[in-house]
């Protein structure tokens, strides 16, 4: 399980120092792909596997499970992690969560997420502000 927040900086080759906390449950190799609310999802193997298969079993005949598998599988890279526990983030994908500089690197349960840091510091504001509201919508899956 991934938890915790960091905040690391990308160098001027697109790297970026995966935190010591999750590089074990990640492993070596694993996935990272576009992600909602314009952030990055990373996935441990195992966990690519499962949504894979899941995602294999949306209807073709489906417009959105179309875009949204083209969406997800199309911007997926396999990461491996470098001897100084760093990965290398590519520039399409680094465009899309507005990445630059510094980057929020997040657990979140089965997930890591990696967030430009102002769209994090932004995200975090807004749902500060609707938390209990978000918490109660949330009461019927019996959180």
């Amino acid at each position: 399980m991934f938890m915790g927040e960091f905040l690391h900086s990308i160098d001027t080759k697109g790297r970026i120092i995966v935190p010591s906390k999750f590089r074990d449950n990640l492993g070596n190799s694993f996935v990272v792909t576009r992600g909602l609310d314009k952030c990055l999802f990373a996935y441990p193997m195992e966990e690519w596997k499962i949504l894979e298969d899941k995602l294999k079993q949306l209807p073709l005949t489906k417009k959105d499970a179309r875009a949204f598998t083209r969406f997800f599988f199309s911007g997926a890279i396999e990461c491996e992690v470098d001897k100084q526990g760093r990965i290398n983030i590519p520039a399409n994908l680094r465009s899309y969560a507005g990445i630059e500089k510094e980057c929020n690197v997040i657990g979140v349960s089965n997930r890591v997420e990696l967030w430009a840091n102002d769209a994090w510091e932004d995200y975090v504001a807004e749902s500060e502000e609707s938390f209990a509201e978000i918490a109660e919508n949330l009461m019927d899956f019996d959180i």
